[in-house]
């Protein structure tokens, strides 16, 4: 009787050490969240982000630094509103609004890690485009490009090759594997890493692409791929460039725009 009364109150404390562990793990993890909302402010950097070479690259409130492509000024098509670079949707596709165009940060990177985050609208398009060049009439004759879209109803995502048209792909022609696009309406969190011709694309804290500029490989993949007809020189990608965000038409934000030399 006595053996049986120790049993059961040995399993009373186990269990409840058990549940006491678990409380604690789940309120240890309430506050890391609630440190790291705090210490992730919307379009600021925080203090250790600031130590490690992290660099601003909108406020939130204007669009200094921002221009359109091959022009002087930041186009009508475009508006900062609700801490976010907005482009406003057209209805023209590629052509873009005639008072917009695709716009870019008035300075070249060569080796950086960029993040930013970004919201599409129900059927849009949109790209972030690096290590672009003016040398041509349009940003895409010369910039590799990561995917912007609502793989659900914009109809590029049946287009292309294994999916290479879908959000987090480098567009046309390396698919964003694994396909973790949030849906229209949230926001995505994107990483660029560039570093002397390895690229990575991440989204929402996966890596989805992987590449390497300027090798054979990259010579065949882009020879067998539309760019060519665009321009013949397209697989030859400036070693430093712009950073642009594309105006495909259609509704899409842009917030969180932060960048790191390396």
């Amino acid at each position: 009787m006595i053996r049986n009364i120790m049993m059961l109150l040995t399993l009373v404390f186990f269990f409840s050490c058990k549940d006491e562990v678990k409380k604690e793990v789940k309120e240890k993890i309430i506050e890391e969240k609630i440190v790291e909302k705090k210490e992730s402010p919307l379009n600021a950097l925080t203090e250790a982000e600031k130590k490690d070479g992290w660099v601003l690259m909108f406020d939130g409130k204007t669009s200094n630094d921002w221009r359109g492509y091959k022009k002087d000024h930041f186009p009508n098509g475009w508006v900062i509103e609700n801490g976010t670079i907005q482009c406003l949707g057209s209805g023209r596709g590629e052509a873009g609004n005639k008072e917009g165009g695709d716009i870019i940060f008035d300075e070249e990177f060569q080796n950086f890690t960029l993040k930013l985050e970004w919201k599409i609208s129900e059927g849009g398009n949109s790209g972030i485009f690096y290590l672009g060049s003016e040398g041509f009439d349009q940003i895409w004759r010369t910039a590799p490009e990561m995917q912007v879209l609502d793989n659900d109803k914009h109809p590029d995502a049946k287009l292309g090759k294994d999916g290479n048209r879908k959000s987090g792909s480098l567009y046309d022609l390396i698919p964003a594997k694994p396909q973790n696009a949030k849906p229209v309406g949230e926001w995505n969190q994107i990483e660029i890493i560039v570093y002397k011709g390895t690229v990575i694309h991440k989204m929402n804290g996966e890596t989805v692409v992987e590449y390497h500029l300027w090798t054979p490989e990259w010579n065949e993949l882009v020879a067998g791929s539309k760019f060519p007809k665009l321009n013949k020189n397209w697989a030859d990608v400036p070693t430093k460039g712009y950073i642009g965000l594309q105006d495909h038409g259609d509704d899409v934000w842009y917030r969180n725009i932060k960048i790191k030399k390396m």
